[in-house]
């Protein structure tokens, strides 16, 4: 095992650099130590520094992350990788390692997991918060990298010292433990599964999509397919390939998750159509929604629009969207049973005279005058509201940001009258796409869902950005 603790520039792996190693190698050989200061050749901040006590003037001699990678290879080889929110850790070493061209793969284990699995209890398992619960001692201070991995050594010590042996095997092992696979289904891939957000996909031996799913932690989600006890043995024997998408939230997961399905050639399996999220997109022509038009004064009446008529982004009084006429006028008579509507004022009958609402006693008598049309136009409106579709509320494209909970990615989503322009890491990349100026592509139903819910949601920052000049 190695006890790893990293101290960084920041919390971002694109711009932060590892400023600091500490580990702590335990082997039947005995236990050994080993620190190193690193040069990010990058400015360090005042808060780094008051946060660590590291200064850029320790580490101006200090040697670059490429002049000791390959005796930190050599230690880190072979071992069990155990670091609190071992995520961060990992990642920084991965980035670094990836940067010098080295595919850097360890089995990790995070002691934040392995704490909440064997103590269910306590709600709290930072590191400050595990030393004062267990009685470490924080020798050498913390925020330095060698002394928080001595104290994960001295946790993992005091756990075996409070609990049987067994207990702490088997929570390492549901954490760690590798997952049976399939032999046609490559298993090295699968090491590189992230423990963040985003969306995954599973395909068949000719490239059929077998599943499409969203997930908070794609690492966790996808190897829970091939635990013992799954019910997913028949899907697991004729997946071939998987693929994943990482976002920094639950935005960008949809969005990965809806893009897997499209890129789907349509004989996808009834499983993989099954999915949330899993519908082709509609051809314009095809999405039609209800839109109130005055007929006379105090009389509005619903008239079916599609979308080739008109973009569905801008215009007013739509309500509810729907793949088919049928599908619009089956909703339709849903809401007026519901609601005691006149079934001939909605347009669904064409009733002479009383409509067959109003014969079973399910209408308030618009159709024979017994209901003023304007009190009706009222409860029409009324019942409609909650399927308004929205007009698009800025007056140009925005930016919608989104960042996970570690502060470690952030994802830049532009979207411009309900259509989503494209999802970027960076403000170049953001100019670049505005640079491109609006989008052509015709209204979609799923994106104005998706995008609508998280605008109401106020999960994501909302950026308002100039209007695009025509």
């Amino acid at each position: 095992m190695v006890f790893v603790d990293l101290e960084t520039s920041g919390a971002n792996f694109a711009n932060d650099r590892i400023i600091e190693i500490g580990l702590v190698e335990v082997d039947p050989d005995g236990v050994r130590e080993w620190s190193v200061l690193v040069n990010p050749e990058m400015p360090l901040s005042p808060f780094i520094t008051s946060l660590t006590g590291i200064s850029e003037a320790m580490l101006r001699p200090a040697p670059t992350f490429r002049q000791i990678a390959q005796e930190l290879l050599e230690r880190l080889r072979g071992r069990l990788f155990v670091a609190h929110n071992a995520r961060f850790d990992y990642g920084f070493l991965k980035g670094e390692f990836g940067r010098l061209g080295v595919d850097f793969r360890l089995p990790s284990l995070c002691t934040v997991k392995l704490s909440r699995k064997l103590y269910p209890e306590h709600h709290r398992h930072n590191l400050d918060t595990l030393v004062d619960r267990h009685g470490l001692a924080a020798g050498g201070g913390r925020h330095r990298a060698l002394a928080d991995a001595r104290l994960l050594w001295a946790l993992w010590q005091c756990w075996h010292r409070n609990l049987p042996v067994t207990t702490i095997r088997d929570a390492v092992a549901a954490i760690v433990g590798r997952p049976e696979l399939p032999p046609q289904l490559d298993p090295a891939p699968l090491e590189d599964l992230p423990e963040a957000a985003g969306a995954y996909a599973f395909y068949g031996e000719h490239g059929r999509l077998l599943l499409s799913r969203r997930s908070d932690n794609l690492r966790r989600q996808v190897l829970a397919h091939f635990a013992a006890g799954s019910r997913d043995k028949g899907l697991c024997r004729e997946t071939w390939r998987i693929e994943w998408r990482e976002a920094a939230g639950e935005l960008g997961a949809r969005l990965h998750e809806m893009r897997f399905t499209r890129e789907a050639p349509p004989t996808a399996s009834a499983k993989a159509a099954a999915s949330p999220g899993s519908r082709q997109r509609l051809a314009v022509d095809e999405i039609c929604s209800w839109q109130l038009q005055l007929q006379a004064p105090g009389d509005y009446r619903p008239r079916l629009v599609f979308g080739q008529e008109l973009d569905f982004a801008v215009a007013d009084d739509l309500f509810g969207l729907y793949t088919s006429r049928r599908e619009a006028q089956r909703a339709l008579r849903v809401l007026a049973e519901a609601n005691q509507l006149c079934q001939k004022q909605v347009g669904i009958e064409q009733a002479v005279a009383a409509c067959s609402g109003y014969r079973q006693k399910n209408c308030r008598g618009a159709c024979i005058g017994k209901e003023a049309v304007a009190q009706h136009s009222a409860r029409l409106m009324t019942a409609l509201a909650r399927l308004r579709i929205r007009s698009w509320p800025y007056r140009g494209p925005v930016a919608l940001i989104e960042r996970d909970d570690f502060g470690m990615r952030q994802d830049i989503h532009l979207i411009d009258r309900w259509r989503l322009l494209g999802t970027v890491r960076s403000e170049e990349a953001l100019q670049a796409l505005l640079a491109a100026g609006p989008s052509q592509q015709d209204f979609d139903p799923d994106i104005y869902r998706i995008i609508s819910r998280f605008l109401n949601s106020g999960k994501v920052a909302v950026r308002p950005l100039p209007a695009f000049s025509l």
